[in-house]
């Protein structure tokens, strides 16, 4: 699923999942990574152990429970799992973040040394997770960030309590949401990946890549909460050898 121009530092590696290649039944069908949705507990296990596999991982992910929020966590010194966002210095530290429409950001430094996987719901995105990721790195470091699939501009309809949350912190968030016709500016249509792009260009991050792919309208891909509230979660995977 990498697109293959993407420029990823020698010896980091990503991975975003989709919902296949699992044993989970409908509606989690089939490769459900989440333990919290009301599947099988035993079929989110042996989903998680197909994953390790598939992708070779090093170790086991450093799962987290997501809170929609802005912490994030030194998983090398912190024992604190409950935060929407982990950051790592170490090798064979596999961080993860699951998703079904929220936007994974991924991100690492040009020496592939440092980094960091942070979960951006419209929340979180807003209120601070890429700048309290991006505050872990040390000061000064070239960053590389890697959005994966989220629900998309053409499917995202919020109010405009959303709308002016955002463009309390960017001004120039406004171009990012479009108004629902019939609505007289009541609904709008947000466009996620564009405002986590306006939010990582202010903060300093000069390369940045986006998938693109919309989980709300791509079902025979992608889990989506947004379409149907009971489903599966997929993963979003950065480690380093």
């Amino acid at each position: 699923m990498i697109p293959a121009d993407w420029f990823i530092p020698q010896g980091v590696h990503i991975a975003f999942t989709d919902r296949h290649g699992g044993i989970s039944k409908a509606p989690y069908d089939s490769l459900n990574l989440g333990d919290h949705v009301g599947d099988e507990p035993f079929a989110v296990q042996q989903n998680r152990q197909l994953l390790v596999q598939q992708l070779a991982l090093p170790a086991e992910p450093q799962w987290l429970t997501q809170v929609h929020g802005v912490e994030v966590v030194d998983v090398d010194v912190d024992a604190n799992r409950r935060a929407d966002g982990a950051f790592t210095q170490q090798a064979d530290s596999v961080l993860t973040i699951m998703t079904a429409d929220c936007l994974p950001v991924l991100l690492c430094d040009a020496d592939g040394k440092q980094l960091a996987a942070l979960h951006a719901g419209w929340r979180g995105l807003c209120h601070g997770v890429l700048e309290a990721g991006i505050a872990k790195f040390a000061k000064g470091s070239e960053l590389y960030a890697y959005l994966g699939p989220a629900i998309g501009p053409d499917a995202f309809e919020v109010g405009t309590e959303v709308r002016e949350a955002f463009m309390q912190h960017t001004p120039d968030a406004q171009h990012c949401f479009m108004a629902v016709p019939g609505t007289d500016g009541s609904k709008y249509l947000a466009d996620l990946v564009a405002l986590a792009k306006l939010r990582l260009q202010a903060a300093g991050v000069p390369h940045i890549y986006a998938i693109e792919h919309c989980t709300f309208t791509q079902a025979a891909q992608y889990f989506s909460y947004r379409r149907e509230p009971t489903t599966g979660r997929m993963a979003s995977l950065i480690w380093r050898d």
